[in-house]
């Protein structure tokens, strides 16, 4: 009876311990950020429904280093896991303009009277490369020249301005009627080769870029270059977007408020993030890297293909002829 009692004390005193008992865990989109970029901690909470936590940095503007600011806090998603249990996933946007080493965490989070916390990450900072040689403002003195157009016409121009105006407009019609109408009137005249349909033509471009071989050879600037151009002309076409003049930041942000972009907009965010790297901070990525960039962005473009609607009335007349 007596080891009974003890064993049972012990079962008793587990309790609290078993009920509490939480897994919390971060991970980093990427442990490399090129400075004044934004990278994206995952952070992973599962744990019972009665258990209320908090996390003791959530007004403050950094996790545990000064260099690495928190740019925006997302709202936590919950998931209910059956059993009593449930699994809070949460983002954290995070942003650096100091290049150099980071350490993040451990991160905690508390419930009760209990703190739990995650493992220590890294995050390195790359700086943008600038070229020193070259001046930033170089601007020149503007001199006030004095113009005076008639001193130095003769009076028979300047007099009859008008003339000379209808006669040199004259001039430059019958110049541009022979030019065009003349001597390439033949080509003209052949209809108008049309454009390849925004999904065609990135998959032919995709395509021959793939053929070139580019990073294979050692041309990885070249390569995520020629990508991320085939991606801004799609989606400029495709969405009436003008990414060719955009910032990766500005496409990811527009992109986010699409609901056909939606699903596929991190897997672009990824490639423009990597091609960054390569452009402006001279990075030499995996071969599976580049590959996998390829595949994402064959992806994105297969899943915004355009869906063709079908006429009504046709369904309608198919559904007679088939009686």
């Amino acid at each position: 009876m007596k080891r009974l009692y003890i064993s049972l004390l012990a079962v008793v005193a587990l309790l609290p311990s078993l009920g509490q008992s939480v897994s919390f865990k971060a991970k980093l989109d990427s442990a490399l950020l090129l400075m004044g970029k934004t990278t994206t901690l995952h952070l992973e909470i599962v744990q019972d429904k009665s258990g209320k936590g908090f996390f003791p940095w959530e007004k403050s503007d950094t996790l545990s280093c000064a260099a690495v600011e928190i740019a925006q806090k997302m709202k936590a998603d919950t998931t209910d896991l059956g059993n009593n249990r449930i699994q809070i996933n949460r983002d954290i946007i995070l942003q650096s303009f100091d290049s150099g080493l980071y350490s993040l965490g451990p991160i905690p989070y508390v419930i009760g009277k209990d703190t739990f916390k995650t493992d220590q990450l890294s995050l390195k900072v790359v700086p943008v490369k600038v070229d020193t040689t070259q001046n930033i403002h170089d601007y020149k003195p503007v001199e006030e020249v004095p113009f005076k157009l008639f001193d130095w016409v003769p009076d028979f121009i300047s007099d009859y301005w008008w003339a000379w105006l209808i006669a040199l407009l004259l001039v430059a019609g019958g110049l541009y009627y022979y030019y065009f109408w003349y001597k390439k009137g033949r080509k003209l005249l052949d209809p108008e080769r049309k454009r390849l349909p925004p999904y065609e033509e990135a998959m032919c471009n995709l395509k021959k870029l793939k053929a070139d071989n580019l990073w294979q050879n050692g041309f990885e600037k070249e390569y995520f270059t020629g990508l991320t151009d085939i991606l801004r002309v799609y989606i400029d076409r495709r969405f009436q977007i003008n990414a060719v003049e955009m910032t990766s930041s500005q496409i990811i942000d527009t992109l986010r408020k699409n609901d056909e972009t939606k699903a596929v907009n991190e897997q672009l965010a990824m490639i423009l993030e990597i091609a960054d790297f390569v452009k402006f901070a001279n990075a030499r990525p995996l071969a599976d890297d580049n590959e996998l960039a390829y595949q994402r962005a064959v992806n994105f473009v297969e899943s915004t293909k355009p869906v063709e609607k079908t006429d009504p009335q046709d369904d309608g007349k198919g559904k007679e002829d088939g009686k």
